[in-house]
């Protein structure tokens, strides 16, 4: 029998082209037209539940219903009530009788997923129905018969729960018959580039958004990323990015800033302490950074002391952090930095300046300097890209540039 992938591909909207999306379509492809039970092996957002799906629709109960069922997700004290149902009076707020997950799949499909979380009491009453076809609601002493395709999905090595006395070593047995193992998305990481395309346009024609599609350097940060989240946190950061830059091409520096990836590299030698926490640290680098102007002395001294009328200079938010005009001439090259008459701010404006406000300052005309290169502009403030991103977007520093 042909297998055709393409039509499987396409009735979940499967994305890839790696070796691994191939052989996983073949495998669906070959098991989906029989009733055998199906074992998805798979790490936490790497698509186990797409893979049920694929399973479903190509199968000859695709017209019936599938229910997917999170056995993580439903108190061990309920579970058994909500696979199986339950008789009125069965228990306090038991009111009416109920119809279980397995009678609503009737004929269709149920999809047990992370079954390795399900209690072992109700992994023994799950056995049943996979070797017998029936089960009992609770409260109730009639059986009732199931007609229904098993799936079950699991992040958790199950051996090893079994050795752990967590998982019934018949009922792992009785799964496994099929394992489809689904490949973390750091094993195929080429098809990470036909992710991005596709959740890129579909998440900005949702929310009308204008896409300019991210550069082969950002596309190639992301392949470089671990993806402990797998495609689930992709499609997350791919979405939140485009957000937070809406209109733009997304280049290496948003996707860093997205992901929380720093070249900001910790060192015995830092200029404060770091017992801290990380933005009480960082303000104090940017502090140091204007009281002390250890690189390039000089040309930050010029954009300081510059006239209001020179060129393009950026005048402070605040004209106290302007240097007294007369002492500019009093600056020679050969002045020591740790001359303590040597001053960033007026004497006269101590006690009216926050650290906001010296912080904007210095990021404002270091930007200015570096003509808006963050990069450049992070490395002489001494912080991380991370940190300027966001001083940037609290003190609105792109509106000021775009002139809003």
């Amino acid at each position: 029998m042909s297998i055709d992938i393409n039509k499987i591909r396409k009735s979940v909207g499967f994305i890839g082209e790696s070796d691994q999306i191939h052989d996983m379509l073949t495998t669906i492809g070959q098991v989906a037209t029989t009733d055998i039970i199906v074992l998805i092996n798979g790490e936490s957002g790497s698509g186990k539940e797409m893979v049920a799906k694929a399973i479903h629709k190509s199968s000859k109960r695709k017209f019936e219903s599938m229910i997917t069922v999170n056995c993580a997700a439903i108190p061990a004290g309920t579970i058994e009530s909500e696979l199986f149902g339950h008789k009125k009076g069965s228990f306090t707020g038991a009111s009416e009788n109920r119809k279980g997950y397995f009678e609503a799949a009737d004929k269709g499909t149920i999809f047990l997923d992370e079954i390795g979380d399900m209690p072992i009491e109700t992994q023994a009453k799950l056995l049943r129905v996979i070797e017998q076809k029936e089960f009992i609601r609770v409260g109730d002493t009639k059986t009732q018969k199931s007609d229904v395709r098993i799936i079950a999905a699991t992040n958790r090595d199950l051996y090893s729960e079994i050795k752990k006395g967590n998982f019934r070593q018949d009922l792992y047995f009785r799964l496994k018959t099929i394992t489809i193992n689904v490949a973390p998305l750091r094993d195929h990481t080429d098809d990470i580039s036909l992710y991005i395309e596709r959740f890129g346009l579909e998440f900005t024609a949702k929310n009308d958004i204008h896409f300019k599609g991210f550069t082969p350097d950002a596309i190639q940060v992301m392949k470089k990323f671990s993806w402990p989240g797998n495609v689930r946190e992709l499609k997350n950061t791919v979405e939140s990015v485009i957000v937070m830059n809406k209109g733009e091409r997304i280049s290496p520096d948003m996707v860093k800033l997205s992901l929380g990836i720093s070249e900001y590299n910790s060192d015995s030698n830092l200029p404060v302490f770091t017992n801290d926490d990380s933005d009480k640290v960082e303000r104090e680098l940017i502090l140091k950074q204007l009281l002390f102007l250890r690189q390039d002395v000089n040309d930050l001294k010029q954009i300081l002391l510059r006239d209001d009328n020179i060129g393009d200079t950026v005048k402070p938010s605040n004209p106290a952090l302007y240097l007294p005009i007369e002492r500019q001439g009093n600056y020679g090259n050969n002045v020591s930095i740790e001359d303590g008459s040597i001053k960033g701010i007026k004497d006269t404006a101590i006690g009216e300046l926050t650290l906001e406000e010296i912080e904007q300052e210095i990021i404002e005309k270091t930007l200015k300097k570096f003509n808006a290169n963050r990069r450049k502009t992070a490395k002489a403030l001494n912080i991380s890209e991370r940190t300027l991103y966001r001083k940037i977007n609290e003190y609105g520093l792109d509106k000021k540039k775009n002139g809003e």
